[in-house]
């Protein structure tokens, strides 16, 4: 299906179904894992996408995102990475529905 891109954070947020499944920083493809799949990525050579906030009460720590980097491999295998990227998706789709924002 469509695929859109949304800017955020000096990166991109990457949706389906409205739902975002992966993100784009640091010139890195980064996708939304559950516990199996970061078992998985892991195995592949991945790693955590991780944000160390400059400011407020977790100034200076490692924060894990939630999402994990697409395996090198997978950047020269289309099928592969298409693999990856349905699992991602499916676990974005599997979650709670975001909350409406009020305007």
């Amino acid at each position: 299906g469509p695929i859109r891109i949304r800017k955020m954070f000096g990166g991109a947020g990457v949706y389906a179904q409205e739902r975002m499944f992966a993100l784009l920083a640091d010139e890195t493809i980064f996708l939304k894992a559950d516990e199996a799949l970061k078992r998985d990525l892991a195995a592949a050579g991945s790693g955590p996408f991780v944000w160390i906030p400059d400011n407020g009460p977790k100034k200076g720590q490692r924060v894990e995102m939630g999402y994990w980097r697409l395996p090198d491999a997978a950047l020269d295998d289309t099928e592969e990475a298409l693999s990856w990227g349905r699992r991602a998706l499916a676990i974005a789709l599997a979650a709670p529905a975001p909350k409406k924002k009020k305007r």
